[in-house]
């Protein structure tokens, strides 16, 4: 093994979920009032977000999002891309209100640099690019730390699709078994043990939508991942 794969949210950037999902879309469907309801323009996200996690096509997640928002709302979208684009530059700043900082995360993340590990960021790609580099920087670390970043414009699957991570392991042109997949969501992260590759569980803001068994390598609290990351041999 000697790539470690992160989710974002709740992982290298613990967060209050229901905060972070009330402050973003109150804070985004602000800027839309004048064209629709909050509860109207909220339906309309998710609904294009349903679309773009079910598309397996050759369309990136942007394209994809975009073409099922587009549908609906027509010769609005040009408009509401420029709207999008101020509120990330903007506004989507004060969502991090709702992050809690992990001293252990930042210390594991060091560790494993200094060990010679691939580092990679598998965030679901759901936010553009600016937003993700945004939550890094709340995280405490570095863009420069990672290898890889998953993002909307560029990847063209979104979890729990295998073809997430089939994606990033043909990008990095890595093995199943060169990578271990750390996140704190079961369905969506620990699905990467279906492809072969080890898995451990981040239990500080556990999330498990479906309840349905999912086989896990390894389990613990940040504090706990950070004594299992000391205990990895070095690759330098």
């Amino acid at each position: 093994m000697n790539t470690i794969l992160f989710d974002l949210d709740g992982t290298l950037l613990p967060i209050d979920h229901k905060q972070f999902e009330k402050l973003y879309f109150h804070g985004l469907s602000s800027r839309f009032t004048d064209l629709y309801t909050p509860e109207e323009f909220v339906k309309l996200i998710w609904d294009a977000t349903k679309a773009m996690v079910m598309d397996t096509s050759d369309a990136t997640n942007e394209e994809a999002f975009m073409t099922a928002l587009g549908s609906v709302v027509d010769e609005k979208l040009e408009e509401m891309k420029r709207r999008f684009a101020q509120f990330y530059e903007t506004d989507f700043d004060l969502v991090r209100s709702a992050v809690i900082e992990s001293a252990e995360m930042i210390e594991a993340v060091g560790v494993l640099k200094a060990k010679g590990y691939t580092l990679v960021i598998a965030t679901n790609p759901m936010f553009p690019k600016i937003a993700i580099d945004k939550r890094i920087a709340w995280t405490g670390l570095n863009r420069s730390d990672f290898a890889y970043v998953t993002s909307f414009e560029n990847n063209h699957f979104c979890k729990p699709q295998p073809k997430f991570y089939q994606e990033i392991l043909s990008d990095l042109k890595k093995t199943p078994q060169d990578c271990l997949m750390v996140g704190n969501d079961v369905d969506e992260d620990m699905i990467a043990g279906a492809l072969g590759m080890k898995t451990y569980l981040i239990t500080n803001h556990k999330i498990h939508r479906s309840q349905k068994p999912m086989p896990i390598d390894h389990e613990g609290t940040y504090a706990d991942f950070l004594r299992f990351v000391q205990s990895l041999p070095s690759l330098t």
